[in-house]
């Protein structure tokens, strides 16, 4: 008999098929996890999960007495009860690196975006309005020769300090919970306290993980710290900064534009203040969402998946106080 598995949201269509061959699998898409009767019969039965942004907490876990592994096709996993799982001796997987150089093309894509104002100049041309040469009003800001305040020097933060410092020359500045001295050498980046990087940086790049500790991080006092003509990017989750606060520095002047991937609420409210200011270059969390990262992504998911289904070790297991207690 096959092992019973769910599959939620995403997993791209090569890997679900090849899942399908081995495995009972059962796809779910846009459906309440708590009250829709098919997923939970399925759940209760299940021995693996894998997918994106399904809330794995305690109170689905309760129904899912079989569970052995919890495979994230994202390299976050604050949708996940590490702890819950943990305790349950569930393990839990994500999918760094893949992502890495797909994400931080991203972000600088949406700095470079935010400074030459590319999003709004493409609507005023398309709009018909570029009727005579363009007026100082329409001017962006240079990104190269600047400086770029980075919050969260992981693995993409130094892939974005890579594209910043060899491409564009720009000086580096960050902050991290720990120093990185490779970071440092290789991109001539500068470590410093969070305060000092939000009051000289031109740019600020935000690409923490979301956690207890980084939730709200970046609010009305962090924005007020920085300069007047600053650019702000999200490029980590929506909950790491406090979204009202951010409205109101744009709408006071406290900063000069920002460009966001993440929003506190996904999809984005069509009343949200943010999508009217020409001045704000808005993504639908596009992150690492290109043909070749996304499959890479469902691949590795696919391989931590099957070795927990197995006993064994996942390549990228989060809670590996799980595997020391097999």
């Amino acid at each position: 008999m096959k092992k019973k598995i769910i599959a939620y949201n995403r997993v791209e269509t090569p890997v679900l098929n090849e899942l399908q061959e081995k495995y009972d699998v059962k796809f779910f898409k846009n459906i309440d996890p708590k009250t829709d009767t098919d997923f939970l019969a399925h759940l209760s039965e299940s021995e693996g999960i894998i997918g994106l942004e399904l809330e794995v907490d305690e109170e689905l876990l309760e129904k899912a007495p079989h569970l052995k592994v919890v495979s994230n096709v994202s390299v976050g996993y604050n949708n996940l009860d590490i702890d819950a799982l943990t305790k349950r001796n569930i393990m839990a997987t994500n999918t760094p690196d893949v992502l890495t150089d797909t994400v931080a093309d991203t972000i600088f894509g949406i700095l470079l975006s935010a400074a030459r104002r590319i999003p709004e100049l493409d609507h005023f041309v398309k709009s018909r309005k570029w009727t005579e040469a363009l007026e100082p009003e329409h001017f962006g800001v240079d990104v190269h020769h600047k400086t770029l305040g980075i919050i969260g020097m992981g693995r993409i933060g130094q892939a974005i300090a890579q594209r910043a410092n060899h491409g564009f020359n720009m000086d580096i500045l960050y902050h991290s919970r720990s120093r990185k001295k490779d970071a440092e050498e290789k991109y001539n980046a500068t470590y410093c306290s969070l305060d000092n990087l939000l009051s000289k940086a031109d740019f600020i790049v935000l690409i923490t993980p979301l956690t207890k500790e980084t939730e709200g991080m970046i609010g009305r006092r962090e924005f007020e710290k920085m300069k007047e003509n600053a650019i702000f990017i999200n490029g980590s989750r929506g909950k790491t900064i406090v979204e009202k606060d951010l409205i109101e520095a744009l709408r006071n002047g406290e900063i000069a534009a920002a460009g966001l991937d993440v929003f506190e609420q996904e999809p984005v409210n069509h009343d949200n203040p943010l999508l009217d200011m020409k001045n704000v270059v808005t993504l639908p969390h596009i992150g690492s969402s290109t043909f070749e990262t996304e499959l890479a992504m469902s691949k590795l998911a696919a391989k931590n998946l099957e070795a927990g289904l197995k006993g064994e070790m996942p390549p990228t297991l989060i809670n590996k106080e799980v595997w020391k207690e097999k």
